[in-house]
């Protein structure tokens, strides 16, 4: 088991690429947003590349490029220290009052965070709410967990849900898994499941390890004991270590060698299956 992705790897590579050819045109702002998903997708350097955009951002920022200006105030937000707060919220609130949902996101993260000014959820929600309309949708999913929390003016489960459907069709795997969440709670099972499906394709560990449950337990589903340790070993190989006690138990119920091995192959994991059937022989012994 490798714990990693290859195709990951090979992403942040074509982002840290993308970047620096942006450089050499002067597109700094199509760079620094390239590095950025290379460090989301795992990249230490990528992310190393980031705080080098800062100088020539900021230089357009301050000659009144709005998109600049929201640019610049997330990437001081996330990559920098809090001594660069002030300029955060200078950058975010000049964007945000032009209406630039980036920025209006960034400061409402800041008042719902209590970062660099004084937390306040009725700022956050107003932002969030004018930056998830304008189709932001991390700001989208933001609002979601407002709602989760309590933390809005007027909870409310169905607004809840639709926020995190605009969040997951904005391409956030996380708000999947959170949609998977709310509705397991209220025994929309099937539904939920679909949406840990979601986000368990796209690498989410906790998704991953929810649809082996709900596999294994036929919540949503027949109950497949395949699929089941299938997700498990995904889990495992992305490292949360609970499924293979999950897997293992299913094996020690009658699943043949070649049916783990089969979830072995579906999970890109197949050192995981054969190490399991050692563990399930070794115990039958």
């Amino acid at each position: 088991m490798s714990g990693t992705d290859p195709a990951q790897g090979n992403f942040a590579a074509e982002f840290i690429e993308r970047g620096r050819q942006a450089v050499a045109r002067g597109d700094w702002k199509s760079a620094v947003t390239s590095w950025i998903a290379g460090s989301n997708a795992g990249s230490l350097e990528s992310a190393n590349l980031v705080p080098t955009a800062i100088p020539s951002l900021r230089t357009q920022a301050d000659a009144g490029d709005v998109d600049a200006q929201a640019l610049l105030a997330g990437v001081m937000l996330d990559f920098m220290d809090d001594s660069a707060l002030p300029t955060v919220f200078s950058y975010a609130t000049a964007a945000a009052r032009a209406g630039h949902p980036a920025a209006q996101r960034t400061l409402g993260l800041m008042y719902r965070t209590g970062r660099g000014v004084e937390a306040s959820a009725f700022q956050a929600e107003t932002l969030f709410i004018s930056a998830a309309k304008a189709g932001d949708s991390y700001a989208a999913f933001n609002l979601a967990g407002m709602h989760v929390s309590g933390h809005v003016r007027v909870r409310n489960h169905a607004e809840c849900l639709r926020l995190l459907r605009q969040a997951v069709e904005g391409g956030v795997t996380e708000a999947a898994a959170v949609l998977g969440d709310r509705l397991a709670a209220i025994d929309e099972d099937a539904e939920a499941l679909s949406w840990y499906l979601h986000a368990a394709q796209r690498g989410h560990i906790g998704a991953m390890f929810a649809s082996g449950c709900r596999y294994r337990d036929g919540l949503g589903t027949a109950s497949d004991p395949v699929q089941a340790v299938r997700w498990f070993l995904a889990a495992l190989d992305s490292g949360k270590g609970d499924g293979i006690h999950e897997a293992i138990q299913l094996a020690k119920q009658g699943m043949t060698d070649e049916q783990i091995r089969i979830a072995g192959q579906l999970a890109s994991c197949p050192s995981g299956a054969e190490m399991l059937i050692q563990i399930v022989h070794r115990r039958g012994d």
